[in-house]
């Protein structure tokens, strides 16, 4: 390839960046590996060469397929590793409690919070390229066909059981972010005050904690119900002091640090005033990999 012409493919690939890490974090919950599937599309659209890539009409929809084939190959090598019953709750992407860089508030558009990131881990590679795809991005469900090797009405309803899924367990948070924030903060203010009677009235009657210890055998991996998230909460009331505010993919959330180290981050779901779902991720390994220089812990 002519270094012109692999000069103006590295420009076009530069305008779909933004796209295609939207692609890819949606599919992927990651974004290192979002970051990865990018990185591989655009080496496979580097191979194209000469008349071969000037014949792509539509580069947008070429590249969203390929970093979609990319990535369904990568869940599905996750997926063979890990049962989808386990809690796995995606890597979070954490930000100064006042407010998003304009990176991550393009990753996090369509509020793709971290409750609904926790929901699409539970679908099966096929549904969830599905459902992102169309339900996301308006790709036809023919083009999701030929990625998944089915046919358009196959594809069709591997949309459709994700998305009955997504709308049975996606909490919609309540949309003034100023009073979600209140609402955690009421929440940490019972923890560290040992208030059983405030912490449950903050959460929801059916709230949801979900824990990812990784490899650690801590045990508790889903509760269920105000009480026993406020038992639950009371029990680690001596880490609440070492909770500093955060938005968790938006939303208002938690990083707790112990001796310069992050030991969890918790993300928040606030609905019609109260916590409907919470969120943690306490797996060493993971949390080491987190950018959280902003801290300066």
């Amino acid at each position: 390839m002519h270094s012109d012409s692999t000069e103006w493919l590295a420009e076009r690939f530069e305008e779909n960046r933004r796209h295609l890490r939207a692609v890819a974090f949606r599919m992927l919950g990651s974004l290192s590996e979002a970051d990865d599937a990018v990185q591989e599309s655009w080496l496979r659209l580097s191979r194209q060469r000469g008349a071969r890539a000037d014949a792509i009409d539509n580069l947008t929809g070429w590249l969203t397929t390929v970093v979609a084939r990319v990535a369904l190959t990568m869940l599905k090598a996750r997926s063979r590793e890990e049962s989808l019953e386990a809690v796995h709750i995606p890597e979070p992407i954490i930000s100064p409690e006042d407010g998003l860089d304009p990176e991550h508030e393009a990753l996090l558009a369509d509020s793709v919070g971290l409750a609904l990131l926790v929901v699409l881990e539970t679908l099966r590679p096929a549904e969830r390229l599905a459902f992102v795809l169309h339900d996301m991005f308006a790709v036809p469900f023919e083009d999701i066909a030929a990625i998944v090797d089915k046919s358009p009405a196959a594809a069709r309803q591997l949309a459709s059981r994700a998305r009955r899924r997504v709308q049975g367990a996606d909490a919609v948070p309540d949309p003034d972010l100023s009073r979600q924030k209140e609402v955690v903060r009421a929440f940490s203010a019972a923890s560290r005050g040992g208030d059983f009677a405030a912490l449950v009235a903050v959460l929801d009657p059916d709230v949801v904690l979900r824990a990812d210890y990784g490899s650690l055998p801590a045990g508790l991996k889903l509760l269920r119900g105000a009480e026993a998230v406020a038992k639950q909460a009371l029990m680690f009331a001596r880490f609440a002091a070492h909770a500093r505010p955060a938005l968790v993919n938006g939303a208002p959330g938690r990083v707790t640090v112990v001796d310069g180290k992050p030991v969890a981050v918790m993300g928040f779901t606030v609905v019609e005033g109260r916590i409907k779902e919470i969120d943690i991720l306490a797996d060493p390994e993971r949390l080491a990999e987190l950018d959280l220089a902003f801290f300066e812990v």
